[in-house]
């Protein structure tokens, strides 16, 4: 059996796939972007902007960087019609339910976003849903990314508003809720820092009196958002590294065959 040891071990280590554990979503404050991550104000175009679109340039990012654009919510979604049970006590034009399809797409047919001001918030203009300040805002991300977060607000209740992450075939990944009042800062990344979240969407999951919109949405590629405990998790032995396994356990083969009495 010893003899089998070392082909086993280079077999495991370069034949076989490592086993991934499912990517989930764990909250983040602002901080965790680092400068290189894009970041969008909604003061690049003008107020009224409909469904704006932006590539790179637009927001001062590389040309290599990820295009942003805005809707109400994705395709294979609609807005439900049990509000009292989707998002109880929720508006039902903020009320969002439905799996989105793959490849996640934008649905046009969905309520429109605009800019528009908004005296509640400090750094306005702001990017609203319809009606304002009382529809769905979807955003979808021409590149996977490590990490999304935006200024959600301004709230007046708690566990009002989600950020929902959706993965390029449609699937959730997880979601963060404003948990007090006024300004909040909502932001997400996968656990690993892999790159995973194609889509996010703002949306209700319960009552929002006076209304909510968005600003100062950041988003990072992998590298570029902090991951709480640290930037990801050991990837697969390298291939040096599993030659330098096999050799060590010839070494320890051949000191165990030469211990043994003749």
């Amino acid at each position: 059996m010893l003899g089998l040891l070392p082909a086993v071990m280079v077999s495991a280590s370069l034949g076989a796939a490592p086993v991934q554990a499912a990517v989930s979503i764990v909250r983040i404050d602002q901080t965790a972007f680092k400068p290189s991550a894009g970041k969008i104000t909604f003061s690049e175009f003008p107020g009224g902007t409909v469904n704006p679109s932006y590539a790179p340039a637009d927001y001062g990012g590389l040309a290599t960087g990820t295009s942003v654009t805005f809707d109400g919510f994705f395709l294979g979604q609609t807005l439900s019609g049990t509000p009292a049970v989707d998002c109880p006590g929720g508006s039902p034009s903020g009320c969002v339910v439905g799996t989105p399809s793959a490849s996640l797409a934008l649905a046009a047919s969905s309520p429109d976003t605009f800019i528009t001001g908004d005296g509640a918030n400090p750094t306005s203009p702001v990017l609203s849903g319809s009606p304002r300040f009382n529809g769905p805002i979807s955003i979808l991300f021409s590149q996977d990314l490590a990490g999304v977060g935006l200024d959600g607000g301004f709230f007046d209740a708690p566990a009002s508003t989600a950020i929902k992450a959706f993965a390029r075939d449609g699937s959730f990944l997880g979601q963060v809720n404003n948990t007090g009042l006024g300004i909040e800062f909502l932001g997400l990344v996968t656990n690993d820092g892999s790159a995973a979240i194609a889509g996010l969407q703002f949306s209700l999951i319960g009552p929002e009196p006076a209304g909510f919109a968005i600003d100062n949405l950041q988003f990072g590629l992998p590298g570029e958002v902090v991951v709480p405990g640290g930037e990801g998790v050991p990837g697969p032995l390298p291939i040096l590294g599993a030659a330098a396994a096999f050799s060590q356990t010839r070494r320890l083969r051949r000191r165990i065959q030469l211990s043994k009495p003749a």
